[in-house]
């Protein structure tokens, strides 16, 4: 629609949709009367956050004063266990708020950002605003192609994203051709590693810190959002060179973390007995589901995060709808670029158990429906 407003707004905005996140619990209750609802849908800790956190956000003193936007203890200790300093780091309002500040830094019109297909949303997103070129590269039995990544770098690129373990299919690139393939990456290109799950990996998983090491135009960013529980108060980091964070650092926005999310964060990060807790849930719960998939004759990406994509016998939103209508809440694959696939944060045993029931009842009948098209 043409207006006075769209005709001063940059094309590539106009280009864009809101984010759309998933169904909220007071929403799905809306729409279908219900009491009582099951949210698996946005991959949070179904243990909430650790204690360590609560009662440092219980404690903290006065609001009115600005936080040191240098956050020097926060970036000191998220280095350390890297061997790095806190020059190795930058901090933000989440993730995203971290890689935006990169795409923000470092990409200009007509650069391309090489990504698997699908992916972690925000990554296009964040390439178009900017008018770069996203090079989608369809992923390889729902791992990402480091092959035809590689073959897909050309002069313009500017970035190479991996998403590991990638979002929506919760799968890890193998460490052995993950090492290769940063061998082969041309010196010009920035690499970014995408790790919000990191701490769900297996042993001997791809570290992106390592990475940063031994070759500095790396760029890798975590989250307090997952494992951490800490996803409402919007903390994520990046890891980099010194030479890349200190250019990162001036488009940063100042104070974009807050003192209350700094004190909850140092608490979580030597709360080691939740982490372990949320390790030892997540295990078993996605033993739980696999185990239930397989009885029911469903198909499934081995994940090594905190979700699983399940591939369903009908369309995913029509899948998604009739698990809303009973009280489950996931993610429709067809709104993540996965169709016939539902993305399912592993829960509670409460909550699986009651996300499996939902669907023993309702694949019968899918499987009766036309088949897939």
């Amino acid at each position: 629609m043409d207006s006075p407003v769209n005709r001063l707004v940059r094309p590539a905005v106009l280009r864009q949709k809101p984010y759309k996140p998933g169904t909220t619990v007071d929403q799905a209750k809306a729409r279908y009367g219900l009491t009582h609802v099951v949210k698996l849908s946005q991959n949070e800790n179904p243990l909430g956050c650790s204690p360590k956190a609560a009662a440092a956000l219980a404690s903290v003193g006065d609001l009115s004063v600005y936080f040191d936007d240098d956050y020097p203890e926060l970036r000191t200790r998220l280095a350390a266990p890297f061997g790095l300093t806190k020059e190795n780091v930058i901090v933000g309002h989440g993730s995203n708020d971290v890689l935006m500040t990169v795409f923000e830094a470092f990409v200009e019109s007509g650069d391309e950002i090489v990504m698997a297909d699908p992916t972690f949303s925000l990554f296009p997103k964040y390439a178009l605003l900017r008018d770069g070129v996203p090079i989608r590269v369809p992923l390889e039995s729902g791992v990402h192609d480091l092959d035809a990544m590689l073959a897909a770098v050309t002069p313009k690129t500017k970035f190479v994203v991996v998403v590991d373990p990638n979002n929506p299919t919760g799968t890890q690139v193998d460490p052995a051709a993950f090492d290769r393939f940063v061998e082969a990456l041309p010196a010009h290109v920035v690499l970014v590693l995408d790790q919000a799950y990191r701490e769900y990996m297996p042993a001997h998983s791809v570290e992106g810190a390592d990475i940063v090491k031994r070759r500095p135009l790396t760029i890798v960013t975590r989250t307090m959002s997952k494992i951490f529980g800490l996803a409402a108060l919007r903390f994520g980091y990046g890891i980099s060179s010194q030479e890349v964070i200190e250019v990162v650092q001036r488009v940063r926005t100042p104070f974009n973390v807050s003192g209350p999310a700094v004190a909850a964060v140092l608490a979580a990060l030597d709360d080691a007995e939740f982490m372990e807790r949320t390790l030892r849930t997540n295990a078993a719960g996605k033993v739980y589901f696999e185990r239930a998939f397989a009885r029911l004759g469903l198909t499934w990406y081995p994940s090594a995060a905190n979700f699983i994509a399940v591939r369903i016998p009908v369309v995913a939103e029509e899948a998604y709808e009739a698990l809303l209508a009973r009280g489950v809440v996931v993610r429709s694959g067809d709104g993540l670029g996965l169709p016939h696939h539902l993305r399912i944060t592993i829960g509670t045993p409460e909550e699986n158990a009651v996300l499996i029931a939902a669907l023993e009842s309702l694949v019968g009948a899918w499987r009766a429906a036309p088949a897939l098209a």
